[in-house]
């Protein structure tokens, strides 16, 4: 099989019994392309009176991305975005400097039960963006192109594929692709970028023969195409791109200075970033400090 390195994962628990799958950063690879951070969560029920709301929290040096399969959360940020994020839309927020947002239950689903499954990832930015103005922008679900490439029905997220772009704009060349393959159905994947990763949603299917344990990242080979063949119903994500050097990481900060992090840290902790309008609640910095170790990459 072409993969470099396969990736475990280990579960997380957010709080609350909210549970997710963290497949980066690992211990054997800190990132693929830009990206450092890659959860699963669900397929969830959420249960009236269940509270697995994401408080208010900060981030620098990275953009999060916001992917649903299912459900529905509120996103709100220190800017004063307010966006209901459902399924197959993009949400793309550039922490540059300095950004404060949370991620909660909608109102109108709070007494209902109901699905929650997605992904939650985060780039790098590149160094020259880490102190950027911070951003947010909401990519809708019918905004995002698809194509039939060797019977597979693939949304391309992020990036160029397959002869379309996605109107998302990355700060750096970025690669995402929502994948899903009939039973049956063959897919070929070209090398589309300098480093990529495969990982599997819901369903069985092999790569190059060899089947791909479920909830476990593959990162590829480089410069190498591969054969994805489906048994079932199958879905699966391709994340990757060019790689951006080494960054520190501590919590929710990601930059190529340890000291920029140590000035997040105490400026979190003293009140200093703007907060998220109507909502006084907030995540304190972990009792565990930033001490620096080498830089993943």
């Amino acid at each position: 099989m072409p993969a470099a390195l396969q990736l475990l994962g280990h579960e997380k628990d957010l709080g609350g019994g909210f549970k997710v799958r963290r497949l980066l950063p690992a211990a054997r690879r800190r990132s693929v392309g830009p990206f450092v951070f890659f959860d699963h969560f669900g397929p969830v029920t959420e249960e009236p009176g269940t509270n697995h709301d994401v408080r208010p929290h900060p981030h620098i040096g990275l953009a999060t991305l916001s992917y649903l399969f299912e459900g529905a959360m509120m996103h709100r940020d220190s800017l004063g975005t307010a966006q209901r994020i459902e399924p197959g839309a993009i949400n793309w927020m550039s922490a540059g400097r300095g950004i404060v947002h949370s991620e909660r239950k909608p109102d109108d689903l709070r007494q209902q039960p109901y699905v929650n499954h997605g992904l939650q990832l985060w780039v790098a930015l590149p160094e020259a963006a880490e102190e950027s103005e911070a951003s947010f922008v909401h990519t809708p679900a019918d905004a995002i192109p698809q194509v039939q490439a060797d019977g597979a029905r693939v949304r391309v997220l992020v990036g160029e594929a397959f002869g379309v772009r996605s109107p998302v704009q990355p700060a750096s060349p970025t690669l995402y692709l929502d994948v899903a393959l009939p039973a049956g159905g063959r897919f070929e994947l070209p090398a589309l970028a300098p480093e990529l990763a495969v990982y599997p949603v819901a369903g069985e299917f092999s790569l190059d023969g060899t089947a791909v344990p479920a909830q476990q990242m593959l990162v590829l080979e480089p410069g190498a195409p591969v054969r994805i063949a489906a048994t079932g119903p199958a879905r699966f994500v391709v994340v990757g791109g060019e790689p951006l050097g080494p960054r520190y990481m501590y919590w929710n900060f990601v930059s190529s200075s340890k000291d920029r992090i140590l000035q997040a840290s105490a400026d979190w902790e003293a009140g200093r970033f703007a907060g998220v309008p109507g909502d006084d609640e907030f995540i304190p910095l972990p009792p565990t400090r930033f001490s620096p170790p080498e830089p993943m990459s």
